[in-house]
């Protein structure tokens, strides 16, 4: 191990950064997948493309959170990326190379990464339910909380009369609205990872007397969703799903947001748990849907 160098990690480093989490993500799919799901496959190009600038947009805004290992040969064996918004703290990816999986890397990495949090009342990470990485998360003082999902075929029919009537294309003028929703959820905003996400997704706003809900939506899926209440965090979920292709996935939901299986299970997708949502000095955020790298 004292061959393993741990340094600040560079945009240069993004692109290995992909193919290693990649690689190491298809396994543990491989170990822990269902026996009814379809067998797991390689990030897509799309997908890849979409980790890359993820990835490189940490990197610029959060260097003192973004740490990558070489091995004595020069090659990466793992990395940590992790932000901080406000007071809350981020772990976005976290990744060990299998062979260095067991050898102390993880640990030496996370301990990097949190002295990013240093200072922050509230942590958050998406978990996979790899044993080592769970133990590690434990030891740092997070709270697992079982997420689930739900996929399949969306029964058309399910769709409530008149959805989407109340929610709207939105902009980056809705920004300042999103961070308001933000702070009451989750204790923080998303700051300049809006900006990201409005370049590359869809903006869904629901705003009226009732409540302020809106979502973000990325190849016709939800990938983030806040709301001030159930029933507006509900409607823009409806309004994703209908626009959405016939196969849908509804995903990072915890026990806190029960209203996301109801509007899954309405609509005939199958429900299935899914890692863990791990957090520090906070509890589940609801009505909310983390994204699973920005949280």
């Amino acid at each position: 191990m004292s061959e393993v160098l741990i340094r600040p990690m560079r945009a240069d480093d993004v692109a290995a950064a992909e193919r290693l989490s990649s690689e190491v993500f298809l396994e543990l799919d491989r170990r822990a997948h269902p026996r009814d799901w379809p067998e797991p496959r390689a990030r897509s190009a799309s997908h890849a493309e979409r980790w890359t600038a993820r990835t490189r947009h940490l990197v610029a805004t959060d260097p003192a959170g973004c740490w990558a290992a070489d091995g004595p040969d020069g090659a990466l064996v793992g990395f940590a990326t992790s932000l901080r918004r406000d007071g809350t703290w981020c772990l976005a990816t976290y990744v060990v190379r299998g062979d260095q999986q067991g050898s102390g890397l993880g640990r030496r990495l996370l301990d990097a990464a949190l002295e990013h949090s240093r200072g922050c009342l509230r942590g958050m990470l998406s978990s996979s339910t790899d044993p080592g990485a769970v133990r590690r998360y434990l030891v740092a003082g997070f709270t697992m909380h079982p997420q689930m999902l739900l996929r399949g075929p969306v029964d058309r029919g399910a769709i409530p009369p008149g959805t989407g009537e109340k929610v709207r294309e939105g902009t980056p003028a809705d920004t300042d609205l999103l961070e308001s929703v933000d702070r009451a959820r989750r204790g923080s905003g998303h700051g300049p990872d809006h900006a990201f996400l409005q370049a590359r997704c869809r903006l869904l706003v629901s705003d009226t007397t009732t409540g302020t809900g809106y979502a973000y939506v990325d190849d016709g899926q939800v990938v983030l969703l806040a709301a001030q209440n159930r029933r507006t965090a509900a409607r823009v979920l409806w309004t994703a799903v209908a626009d959405g292709p016939e196969e849908q996935t509804i995903g990072h939901v915890t026990a806190a947001n029960a209203w996301a299986i109801d509007v899954g299970t309405a609509c005939r997708l199958t429900l299935h748990t899914s890692g863990y949502l791990a957090l520090r000095g906070m509890d589940p955020p609801a009505p909310y849907l983390h994204h699973g790298s920005l949280l």
